[in-house]
C-alpha cells in the first residue's frame, strides 16, 4: 500500500498555520502583542485622563518618548473621533504590563500585556495598566501579589499573627517574597477609577533580587469582584537586572572607620532598599540601614539623596548620590559630631533593647541574632546596649545569655544580654529590668509560667545575685491628668510600669526606675513623691526598642560616669549609685555638683551642720536646629516623642531652660543657648532642712539627685508626698491583688502592709509641709 506524501508547498502552509497557533497560545499565556481595543468611549474624557497619565509619568521620572508624545498629540487632533481613540491606545498599550477587563457584572479578569516584564534589583519600575470598564465601576483599583506579602504578619501590638509554627516556614517562603508593588493613585491621578469605559492606571514594581523571578499579579475593585477560576490573576515571568554595588566609606570625626545609619531616598521620597523587602540586619520597620565602613548597598541607576548620622550626638548630614551603570562606585561619608561626652568619662547606654517580639519578626528565628543587634548599637553611637530577653522569643533568645559581655563587643561598644520580666505572671504588677544577672532562671522554674505572680520575690532574687534591678517603662498605669510634677492626683495603678514600685521601694528592693520612654509627668511624679519621702531610688534612661519606640535604639539613654576603662560592671554600678543622668541625647548635664560634692560619689550624700546656701554647678550642652519643629512642639505630652529637647525650646529662640530642682520644685532657672557648645552653669539656693537636689531640662534630660542632710536628719520633704504614697499602696493593692496567685497572696498582703507601716512612720515624721 503506497502512502502519498504532501508537497513541500503544503508542508510550508501547514507549518505556517502551526506557528500561528503557537504564537496565539504563547501570547494568550504570556502576554499579548496587541491588547483588545475599546471603540465606544468618548474622546474628550479619555483625552483628559490620558493627559493626566502622561503628566504622572513625567512626575515619576519615566516620561514617554518625544515621538510617542507627538503621536498622542496627533491623535488628539484627528478629525475622526473613533480613529483618535484607537490611536491613543496604539501608543499607550505597548507600555501596559496587564490588561484588566471589568465585565458588566463587575467581575475582574486579568491578562498579561505587551510591556517587557523587566525589573531592576533594588529599584522601582513603572508600567501602565489598561482598564476596560464595562460596568462603570468607580471604586479604587486594588493590586496584590503573593510574592509581595510578608512571610510574617503582625497584629496591632506588633505580635506575630502567623498561624504556622516556626519549623514549618521554609527558607523558600522567605525567598518567594521578593516583590513589592504599589498602584500610583496620587495627583494628578485620582485615587479611584473614573467609571469611563477605558482608562489607564500606573503600577510600580520593586524587586529585591536579580535574575528571573515569577510573580502572580492580582487585581480587584472590591470584595467579591474577582472573576471565577483565578482569572483575576496573571502569572508573569520577570527578569530583574542586577543593580550597582555602591561601597560606603564611613569615617568618624577622627577619620576612623566606623558604622553609621543611612537613609537613602529618591526624588519621590521612596526609601531604598525597600523596607518591605528587607531581611536582617536591615529591619523592615526602619527607613534607615546600618553600614560599616567598606560595606555596600545595592542601588539601581538613578539619583538619590543620602542622609547619614550616628545617633543624637552627631549632626545629620546629607549629600547627593548619582548611581550610574557600571561595575560599581564608592562614596565617602564623613560624620560630624557636635559633642563627645565619652572623652569626659561619661558613657552612653540603653538598658532596654530587644532582639525579639513587637516589631521584630518572630519566626523562623524567633527574633534576630547578636550580629544584627551589635550593628544597631554601634550605628547609634551607644557605648552600652543591654539586650533583654523577655516573653516573646524567650526560649530561643536565652541561648545568648552568658552572664558576660557578648563576644561581638568592642572596647568602645559593649553588648550584654540580660532579662526583662515581661510576659511573665508578674507582668501585671510592672515589668522588671534585671541587669548583670549571673543566673537568668528563677529558682525552681521550668517555664516562665512558673515564675512568681508579683514582683517583690523576683527583685529579692535579683539583688541576691548582685544584679541591678528596676522597673521598666515606668509611666504605664501611672497616668495623671494634672501634669504638675509632683501632683496630688493618685493614678489608677492599672498598667505594666512602675506600679508595684510603690511597695518594693519601701522594702529597699529597687535600684532604679526607667524614664524617657513614657510621658515625663507620669514617670517623674511617682519618683518625686518617693524621693520626698526619703527614698533614694535612681533613674535610668531607656528606649524599649522596638516595642515603645521602634525608630532606633538609644532614643532614651543613661550617661554614666565611669572612672577608667569602660566595663558593663562599672556602667551598671553607675546606674545603681546614681552616677548618671538620663537624656534623649540632645542635651547633657555633666559633672553635676552641690558644694563640690559630685553626683554619685559617697552615695550622693552631702552632710551639713545647719542652715546653709548651696552652690550648685554643672557643665551643660544642648543642640537644637535653628528653626523650631512645630509638629513636636504641638504634640501633647502624652504622645510620642515623650522626651524631646524641642519641647523645652523657649518660644522661637534657640534657648532651653536649665532648672534647679529642690524637693521636686523648680526653685531657679537659667536659659542656655542650645547651639551644641558646653557651658558652665551655676546656681545658689538657701537650704534649711534635709532635701534632695537635681537639675533638669524638661523633658530632655535629668540628673540623679544629690541628697543634702541637714543636722543628720532624714529627708522628709513633704507630708503631702507621704500621704500620696500611702494612698498609692492601697490603690495598687486594689488593682493587683486579684491577679496575684492565691498561694502567693498572703505573702503579698503582708508585704503591702509593711509598706503601709513604713509610709505611716514617714508621714508621722514629715511635719506639716
Amino acid at each position: 500500500m503506497s502512502v502519498a506524501h504532501p508537497s513541500p508547498g503544503v508542508v510550508r502552509v501547514a507549518l505556517f498555520f502551526l506557528a500561528l497557533v503557537w504564537l496565539s497560545e504563547s501570547f494568550s499565556a504570556n502576554g499579548s502583542s496587541t491588547l483588545p481595543k475599546v471603540e465606544n468611549v468618548s474622546l474628550q474624557p479619555l483625552a483628559a485622563q490620558v493627559t493626566r497619565v502622561v503628566e504622572a509619568l513625567d512626575y515619576l521620572g519615566v516620561p514617554l518618548s518625544a515621538a510617542e508624545k507627538r503621536s498622542l498629540e496627533a491623535a488628539l487632533d484627528h478629525d475622526d473621533e473613533k480613529r483618535a481613540v484607537l490611536a491613543l491606545q496604539d501608543v499607550l498599550d505597548r507600555h501596559c504590563l496587564v490588561d484588566i477587563h471589568i465585565n458588566p457584572e463587575s467581575r475582574v479578569r486579568v491578562t498579561q500585556g505587551p510591556a517587557r516584564p523587566e525589573l531592576m534589583q533594588n529599584g522601582w519600575r513603572t508600567f501602565l495598566v489598561k482598564v476596560r470598564n464595562e460596568a462603570g465601576v468607580t471604586a479604587p483599583l486594588g493590586a496584590d501579589s503573593p510574592q509581595a506579602k510578608p512571610v510574617f504578619s503582625r497584629g496591632p501590638d506588633g505580635s506575630s499573627m502567623n498561624p504556622r509554627p516556626p519549623q514549618t516556614i521554609a527558607r523558600r517562603d522567605v525567598a518567594d517574597r521578593w516583590l513589592d508593588l504599589s498602584m500610583f493613585d496620587k495627583p494628578p491621578l485620582a485615587p479611584t477609577l473614573s467609571g469611563l469605559e477605558l482608562e489607564y492606571r500606573i503600577i510600580q514594581l520593586y524587586s529585591r533580587d536579580a535574575g528571573k523571578r515569577e510573580a502572580v499579579l492580582g487585581f480587584d475593585v472590591g470584595q467579591g469582584t474577582q472573576d471565577i477560576g483565578f482569572r483575576n490573576n496573571a502569572p508573569i515571568l520577570f527578569d530583574a537586572r542586577p543593580s550597582v554595588d555602591v561601597t560606603l566609606r564611613v569615617l568618624d570625626e577622627q577619620e576612623r572607620p566606623t558604622t553609621a545609619s543611612f537613609v537613602i531616598k529618591d526624588a519621590l521620597g521612596r526609601v531604598y532598599p525597600s523596607p518591605a523587602k528587607r531581611l536582617a540586619p536591615d529591619f523592615s520597620f526602619h527607613p534607615q540601614i546600618y553600614r560599616e565602613d567598606g560595606e555596600r548597598v545595592t542601588l539601581a541607576p538613578g539619583d538619590y539623596i543620602v542622609e547619614y548620622t550616628r545617633g543624637p550626638e552627631y549632626v545629620t548630614k546629607r549629600q547627593a548620590l548619582s548611581v550610574r551603570e557600571g561595575d560599581g562606585q564608592t562614596v565617602t561619608c564623613r560624620l560630624q559630631r557636635w559633642i563627645d561626652v565619652s572623652r569626659l568619662g561619661w558613657y552612653s547606654g540603653d538598658h532596654h533593647v530587644h532582639a525579639a517580639g513587637c516589631l521584630h519578626y518572630e519566626t523562623p528565628t524567633i527574633g534576630v541574632f547578636p550580629k544584627d543587634m551589635i550593628r544597631h548599637i554601634v550605628g547609634e553611637g551607644l557605648n552600652v546596649g543591654a539586650i533583654l530577653t523577655w516573653g516573646p522569643g524567650y526560649y530561643f533568645q536565652k541561648q545568648f545569655f552568658e552572664g558576660r559581655d557578648h563576644r561581638l563587643s568592642t572596647p568602645e561598644h559593649l553588648m550584654h544580654y540580660d532579662v526583662e520580666v515581661s510576659g511573665f505572671p508578674s507582668s501585671h504588677a510592672g515589668h522588671l529590668v534585671l541587669l548583670r544577672l549571673t543566673e537568668p532562671e528563677y529558682p525552681g522554674t521550668a517555664v516562665i509560667e512558673d515564675w512568681p505572680s508579683w514582683t517583690l520575690p523576683i527583685l529579692r532574687w535579683g539583688k541576691a545575685q548582685n544584679a541591678v534591678v528596676g522597673f521598666a517603662h515606668s509611666g504605664w498605669g501611672l497616668e495623671v491628668e494634672d501634669t504638675t510634677i509632683p501632683t496630688d492626683e493618685v493614678p489608677k495603678f492599672d498598667g505594666i510600669g512602675a506600679n508595684e514600685y510603690i511597695v518594693a521601694v519601701a522594702h529597699d528592693l529597687v535600684d532604679f526606675i526607667s524614664t524617657v520612654d513614657t510621658p515625663a509627668p507620669w514617670e517623674l511624679n511617682i519618683w518625686y513623691h518617693t524621693l520626698n519621702a526619703g527614698f533614694r531610688t535612681r533613674i535610668s534612661g531607656e528606649t524599649d526598642f522596638p516595642c515603645i519606640y521602634g525608630d532606633r535604639v538609644g532614643l532614651g539613654r543613661s550617661y554614666v560616669k565611669v572612672a577608667g576603662e569602660l566595663s558593663y560592671d562599672a556602667w551598671v554600678d553607675g546606674i545603681r549609685h546614681g552616677r548618671a543622668y538620663v537624656s534623649d541625647g540632645k542635651s547633657h548635664l555633666l559633672d553635676f555638683r552641690v558644694n563640690d560634692q559630685p553626683v554619685g560619689a559617697g552615695r550622693s550624700e552631702l552632710r551639713l551642720d545647719g542652715r546653709s546656701t548651696l552652690r550648685v554647678t554643672a557643665q551643660v550642652a544642648a543642640r537644637l536646629d535653628e528653626a523650631p519643629n512645630a509638629v513636636v512642639r504641638s504634640t501633647p505630652l502624652a504622645e510620642k516623642p515623650y522626651w524631646d529637647l524641642e519641647r523645652a525650646r523657649v518660644g522661637n529662640t534657640r534657648e532651653v531652660p536649665v532648672e534647679l530642682i529642690v524637693n521636686g520644685q523648680a526653685v531657679a532657672t537659667k536659659n542656655v543657648l542650645a547651639d551644641g557648645k558646653l557651658r558652665a552653669v551655676s546656681f545658689e539656693a538657701p537650704i534649711a532642712r534635709s532635701s534632695w537636689v537635681a537639675l533638669r531640662i524638661l523633658p530632655s534630660s535629668h540628673t540623679n539627685p544629690i541628697f543634702v542632710l541637714v543636722g543628720g536628719k532624714p529627708i522628709r520633704a513633704s507630708r503631702r508626698s507621704a500621704e500620696w504614697c500611702l494612698k498609692a499602696v492601697d490603690q495598687c493593692w486594689r488593682q493587683k491583688a486579684p491577679q496575684i496567685a492565691e498561694e502567693e497572696r498572703d505573702e503579698a498582703a503582708k508585704a503591702y502592709e509593711h509598706a503601709r507601716e513604713v509610709y505611716r512612720r514617714i508621714l508621722a515624721e514629715s511635719g506639716t509641709q
